[in-house]
């Protein structure tokens, strides 16, 4: 399974130069746009909170030992099956009420020449981490059922990314490697320890921003690569949400 380009590729600022022509000065003039930036590096505390949801999805399937449909939890197993040089790979699930399989196909009858040697090698080793991430695979679910029910609760790993002293700026960077039904306002309200009502306030001030322009931001699903910055110059209450923020004792 292809692997997502790394953050820092992603978030990666280009250098925005702008060169007069060679005729009209006698030297090249560099002009940098980045000065905001540069600035914002000299007064801003970063942090990366890593969001990982406990319980995967879970399909709603006709279960034929119950004789309806039923939530479908996966066993985090694979099951694979070859015919010459074609092989079929599944995702087994069990019914949440008797225990019954549920084979979700991965492939099928596919030719072994064209599947990535690193997927194979992770469909022969029933790899954990290949298959938490095909578990949590929404649009192949979705195909196969009308209804998948999502988990809220999640585990936040907090580390600190930059720790400088007289900061007046947080800024936090969300790595969501698995799709969460969690809401960023909710998400923020809980660690940050503040409100909803507050966090719109400082959204709406333009004291808290986000990389999207979308009014609702904060009502949207998390995403992976999201960066959220909270202007604190007015709060003088800077320990206190470093503490919040990076999960250490204020």
């Amino acid at each position: 399974m292809p692997c997502a380009a790394p953050l820092s590729q992603l978030f990666r600022r280009p250098e925005h130069r702008h060169t007069a022509p060679a005729g009209a000065f006698s030297r090249t003039i560099l002009v940098d746009f980045r000065t905001e930036d540069q600035h914002d590096m000299c007064n801003t505390l970063r942090v990366r909170w890593t969001i990982l949801p406990k319980t995967a999805p879970q399909p709603w399937i006709i279960c034929s030992g119950c004789g309806g449909p039923r939530a479908f939890r996966c066993s985090d197993k694979i099951r694979l099956n070859a015919n010459g040089r074609k092989l079929d790979a599944w995702l087994i699930y069990k019914c949440s009420t008797c225990e019954k399989t549920w084979n979700r196909p991965i492939f099928e009858r596919r030719n072994v020449r064209d599947i990535d040697p690193a997927v194979l090698e992770a469909l022969q080793c029933n790899d954990p981490d290949w298959i938490r991430a095909e578990a949590f695979n929404l649009e192949a679910l979705r195909r196969k059922s009308q209804r998948v029910d999502e988990f809220a609760e999640f585990e936040i790993a907090k580390e600190m990314q930059q720790d400088i002293a007289n900061w007046t700026r947080l800024e936090i960077e969300l790595m969501v490697p698995f799709p969460s039904s969690t809401r960023l306002d909710r998400l923020l309200a809980s660690e940050l320890q503040v409100s909803r009502t507050r966090l719109q306030a400082l959204h709406d001030s333009g004291r808290l921003r986000t990389d999207s322009n979308r009014a609702d931001v904060l009502q949207r699903r998390i995403k992976n690569g999201t960066r959220v910055a909270v202007d604190l110059t007015a709060t003088g209450r800077e320990q206190w949400w470093r503490s919040v923020a990076t999960g250490s004792s204020p």
